[in-house]
């Protein structure tokens, strides 16, 4: 879009919600600065040869989804970090299976935007994380010594059906909501030296390169929030609460607890049943609806939607 078609566009929006827009190229430019600074490669960064450490956790405790209750006071310590370990993997692969999403819903996004621009050039910068990230994700499960979890195959054509139709204030809304929640956990997991010091070093990295996707993620949903047609809004609100929805059954992969030898029906009726549950999902998708509260994202029957994943 050229700069005078932008200002043309952005000049009937309503003034209260302009005064909340950045420039779009200076964003994009200050978060190219930042990369440069502080990028990593996981495979030279991170020492993959080194050996696991005994009775450390490969997820926090009060994060895995057992915590809590029957079923976890009467696992043993040893099973209880078998879980975390499964669970580790689940969620790296679950990751994967995001990252793999967004890299082309941005490819999308930029494919009819200048080339040269910050915001293209940005958006390139991120899809190499997202690759960077997907190959460290990937080599931790396989250092962690368990299978991958796939998501279902009905999660899986929703994905595909969802990459290829959503809008564009919905691909950055579900953006926010994969890099969001894992944020939150991540960001608990990395100072918290209970846990193996690979998986602490796997989240510094992500949380540090994730924070800069969030940021530009918010700054585009925000503007396509106040730009777009009120079609194209009620479509955002309900596709973003659907896949609300997937996303939160997709979190853990019941397989794990056939894996590390649990009931899986009663392993999965105790998650969904745990107060502590709900109250990490909702923690960690907080500060995420809250900013969707804000640009009009939870409204109508999207709220509803949003409301019956666990994460509002």
């Amino acid at each position: 879009m050229s700069p005078a078609m932008t200002t043309a566009t952005e000049s009937a929006a309503p003034r209260d919600a302009l005064g909340l827009l950045k420039d779009r190229e200076r964003v994009a430019e200050r978060l190219l600065l930042a990369s440069s600074r502080h990028s990593f490669d996981p495979d030279t960064e991170l020492d993959w040869d080194a050996p696991h450490e005994p009775d450390k956790w490969f997820w926090p405790p009060e994060l895995v989804s057992l915590y809590g209750t029957p079923m976890w006071r009467r696992m043993s310590e040893e099973q209880r970090m078998l879980l975390s370990r499964h669970e580790a993997a689940a969620l790296a692969s679950l990751g994967i299976w995001f990252e793999i999403i967004l890299i082309q819903l941005l490819t999308r996004h930029i494919y009819d935007k200048p080339a040269t621009s910050a915001h293209v050039r940005y958006a390139l910068t991120e899809i190499a994380d997202e690759c960077r990230h997907s190959k460290m994700f990937a080599r931790l499960i396989e250092k962690g010594g368990t299978p991958a979890y796939p998501v279902s195959r009905l999660h899986q054509n929703l994905g595909r059906f969802f990459k290829t139709f959503s809008t564009t204030p919905g691909s950055f809304t579900a953006t926010l909501l994969g890099e969001e929640v894992l944020d939150w956990m991540q960001r608990l997991t990395f100072p918290d030296e209970r846990v193996q010091p690979l998986v602490r070093g796997v989240t510094r990295i992500h949380v540090v390169e994730e924070a800069r996707h969030v940021r530009y993620a918010r700054e585009e949903l925000r503007r396509q929030m106040v730009r777009a047609p009120r079609w194209e809004k009620e479509l955002t609100r309900i596709g973003s609460g659907e896949f609300a929805r997937v996303f939160s059954l997709a979190f853990v992969n019941p397989q794990v607890y056939t894996d590390v030898g649990l009931d899986r029906r009663a392993a999965v009726a105790q998650v969904r049943a745990s107060g502590h549950r709900r109250e990490v999902m909702r923690s960690g998708a907080r500060r995420l609806t809250e900013f969707l509260d804000d640009v009009g994202v939870l409204r109508g029957a999207g709220r509803k939607l949003w409301q019956s994943s666990g994460l509002l």
